[in-house]
């Protein structure tokens, strides 16, 4: 049994539970001729959204107050398809994406549209929740009948992710620009164009994707290439180590010899993929 603080709009409410703690259901016709103080009664179908009042993903009652509620709907329909394709998904991130979601579009009222130079690299580094932005895309033309760029897809991708580990939002940008930048930095000392779409590119990006995951939950790799490796692919190992050093940085966890081999072994697939085709251009 729960207690109406405030009635958001037709299809969403915020309560209290018992124990005063703050909940947001949404649903078709759940806010419908609703007032403040009612009792409320959960039912199974709805989506129910708990969060903190403040953490490290936003001040959530200060969202609350600030964004129509329309962005707090859409941003729950997101996250009720993450929840059908992934095991956990982290309610607090709710407010921050409604959050975000509001503002991009107020932008881009204004034609302050920023743009997200790392798409391509968050697509294949998440592209499992790169889908589910996609289908973001979807609903915010449906409900504010505007259509988002391929960089704000980026960009929602990430807030998905977010709710899916222990990542924040900017810790997964950064992860993609150190990616970008040190490809950008091979391609510039060897005078080579890597393709984006190329197997070895899409190998490399898998492999940072599970790199990643490992350093969140700490399951290592099981076989030592380092030695060999860092004898036979000296630059692509320096490189590998620069990406582990600006990743260990960024994410504040180590990256360990063994990862930084197996790094090493996929960017040297790509300089030389890409210099065999250069030569024989």
């Amino acid at each position: 049994m729960y207690q109406i603080q405030r009635v958001l709009n037709n299809n969403s409410v915020l309560v209290t539970d018992s124990h005063q703690e703050q909940i947001i259901f949404v649903g078709k016709g759940i806010g419908f001729h609703r007032k403040p103080m009612e009792t409320f009664i959960y039912e199974d179908w709805m989506d129910v959204f708990r969060f903190s009042k403040s953490n490290d993903k936003g001040d959530a009652m200060e969202i609350i107050d600030s964004v129509d509620p329309v962005f707090i709907e859409i941003s729950a329909k997101i996250l009720h398809i993450a929840s059908k394709r992934f095991e956990k998904v982290d309610t607090n991130i709710l407010l921050p994406l409604a959050d975000h979601i509001a503002f991009s579009l107020e932008r881009m009222k204004q034609n302050l549209v920023i743009s997200n130079p790392f798409a391509n690299e968050i697509n294949l580094l998440f592209h499992d929740e790169y889908e589910v932005a996609l289908e973001g895309k979807k609903i915010i033309k449906e409900a504010c009948g505007v259509e988002i760029s391929e960089d704000e897809i980026g960009y929602i991708t990430l807030h998905v992710h977010s709710a899916l580990s222990s990542e924040k939002v900017s810790e997964s940008m950064q992860a993609a620009i150190i990616i970008k930048e040190s490809i950008e930095q091979v391609e510039k000392d060897f005078h080579i164009n890597i393709d984006m779409n190329s197997m070895s590119y899409i190998r490399l990006m898998n492999h940072m994707k599970f790199l990643l995951w490992r350093l969140q939950t700490g399951e290592k790799l099981q076989v030592d290439v380092n030695e060999f490796i860092s004898e036979k692919f000296p630059y692509a190992y320096d490189t590998a180590k620069q990406i582990g050093k600006d990743l260990s940085k960024a994410l504040k966890k180590e990256v360990s010899d063994v990862e930084i081999g197996y790094l090493a072994l996929h960017i040297e697939r790509i300089r030389t993929s890409e210099l065999e085709k250069q030569s024989k251009s």
